[in-house]
């Protein structure tokens, strides 16, 4: 069976990828169940619940997100009716919503779905490993198939959660530096991994947001608005195929598609 995993979706140009591209994926690729990064769909930081059912319509069937799910407020008690959207788990307990889930894909399987957010360069979370073990352990219960977002900073501390999860889960996609890396493949156990699966939205930009505004942010050290660019615009992302018997990953596929609008 394979399952199809797309980078970080930002903005509105992300959202049209989806719409132009994403049933075209899974007829071509036969893809049982998808996966998507949502925190920046809505005007590059955040995620609202109606942009949240805009982006399942299309065919997403679980997103994913990390520390900007926070930036709008209409989707924290949307987080809390245990639905199709996750934030990492590492969080404190006590904030909204959760941080894996076991959903059905339409053949009756079961997938486990974990998000985990990463803790270099980033905010004082729990420890992402120790809390994969105890949310892995849970999830095992239901289905030998679970597939970790882990929302990360650091390529070091992406590519050990890597290595500490190998044998143990599916697979291991590191989302948040919008940057599709090259080192996909298959850890020893049968567990895919991929350092950053890249992002889905406008490709002439500074990871998604416009030009001008990162270069003079990073010239001048003063805050500037972010603005989600235009132009191209590309949707990535992998897929896998996984041995539904085992859990373990089998191959793993790099996608790089750019979007053709019609003018």
């Amino acid at each position: 069976m394979r399952i199809l995993f797309i980078g970080d979706i930002v903005g509105r140009p992300g959202r049209r990828a989806l719409e132009g591209l994403l049933d075209k994926i899974l007829k071509e690729y036969e893809v049982r169940f998808t996966i998507a990064n949502g925190e920046n769909a809505a005007g590059g930081m955040g995620l609202t619940p109606a942009i949240a059912e805009e982006i399942f319509s299309t065919g997403v069937d679980v997103l994913t997100s990390g520390n900007h799910i926070w930036a709008k407020k209409e989707i924290h008690p949307f987080l809390n009716e245990g639905g199709k959207i996750l934030r990492p788990a590492n969080y404190p307990a006590q904030v909204p919503g959760r941080g894996s889930g076991v959903f059905k894909m339409a053949d009756g399987r079961k997938i486990g779905v974990l998000n985990l957010e990463g803790r270099v360069f980033m905010k004082t979370l729990d420890c992402p490993f120790r809390t994969a073990e105890q949310e892995i352990e849970k999830l095992r219960l239901e289905t030998p198939i679970i597939v970790v977002d882990f929302h990360a900073e650091a390529t070091s501390e992406k590519v050990a959660l890597g290595r500490f999860l190998r044998g143990k889960v599916s697979a291991v996609f590191g989302t948040h530096t919008h940057v599709q890396t090259c080192d996909e493949r298959i850890l020893e156990g049968g567990t895919a991994y991929i350092t950053d699966v890249g992002m889905t939205g406008p490709t002439e930009s500074v990871i998604g947001v416009q030009e001008e505004a990162a270069l003079e942010r990073f010239l001048t050290q003063i805050p500037w608005k972010y603005e989600v660019a235009s132009g191209r615009v590309e949707l990535r992302g992998v897929v896998v195929e996984i041995d539904p018997e085992s859990g373990q990953s089998k191959s793993i596929e790099r996608i790089c598609l750019p979007l053709v609008e019609r003018s």
